[in-house]
């Protein structure tokens, strides 16, 4: 089977690709191309965990990212964060979110609250 550890970013490709190749012949489970990905996958994983950091949202991208998710207008949003023209200047990073804004956005969107305090791409 000559499987290794994934070490370097030349290693994390390569396994990467192959990955891919296994994915496109869709191996059953237990066969031993199968057997392959799973073991594969799960050092993608675990090298990942260990040197890709998951950065949190932007609030202003997790906002936008609900409201296309979910098929919401500015207007939608007007309870939440106020008039529409505020609604634009938060969507725009000219207004910043303030702390019942993001309490209603939090109850009213289930985006976290941690997403939504934290700084902007532009703040």
């Amino acid at each position: 089977m000559n499987i290794r550890p994934i070490h370097t970013e030349a290693d994390y490709k390569a396994t990467l690709k192959e990955i891919s190749a296994l994915m496109e012949s869709d191996p059953d489970l237990g066969t031993p191309d199968g057997d392959r990905l799973d073991i594969l996958a799960t050092l993608v994983q675990a090298y990942e965990a260990k040197h890709v950091p998951i950065t949190a949202p932007d609030p202003v991208e997790a906002i936008k990212f609900r409201m296309d998710q979910s098929g919401l207008s500015v207007k939608d949003l007007e309870p939440l964060i106020g008039k529409s023209n505020r609604v634009y200047e938060v969507l725009s990073r000219k207004r910043p979110l303030m702390l019942a804004m993001i309490r209603r956005l939090h109850k009213g969107l289930g985006i976290p609250a941690d997403v939504l305090i934290a700084q902007t791409a532009a703040g």
